[in-house]
């Protein structure tokens, strides 16, 4: 009886080995997911960033060059510093988003479904 359960004793902490090392594997993979995306958000902010930077010395400078001319007035004024409602970069982050979600979902779908590795059995010869 003592034997049987020392046998379990270690069956269990050879499985529990063994589910501590899928998910350490596992952990790893979502660390590098986690980081792709996060150079990737930092990436595209500091794109965005440097073209509202280069937008915005644009305009600057369209509307000295009209002040100068007496040429700026009240509605130029607003329609050239009002916001833009769309941009390719909304969308190329919203395409983004799903991608990592979709990937995401793949990774989580093949590690629920697949089946758990069984031991392969030795057989001694007597």
């Amino acid at each position: 009886m003592n034997k049987d359960l020392q046998n379990k004793s270690e069956e269990l902490e050879r499985s529990l080995a063994k589910q501590l090392d899928v998910f350490k594997k596992g952990s790893e993979d979502w660390l590098k997911v986690g980081a792709a995306v996060a150079v990737g958000a930092v990436l595209v902010y500091g794109v965005v960033q440097l073209a509202k930077k280069k937008q915005a010395n644009q305009t600057d400078k369209a509307m000295q060059v009209l002040e100068k001319e007496g040429l700026l007035t009240p509605e130029i004024k607003e329609r050239l510093t009002q916001k833009k409602s769309a941009s390719l970069w909304s969308g190329l982050l919203e395409k983004l988003l799903f991608l990592g979600i979709g990937l995401a979902k793949d990774k989580l779908y093949t590690q629920f479904f697949a089946e758990p590795e069984k031991p392969v059995e030795k057989k001694e010869n007597i």
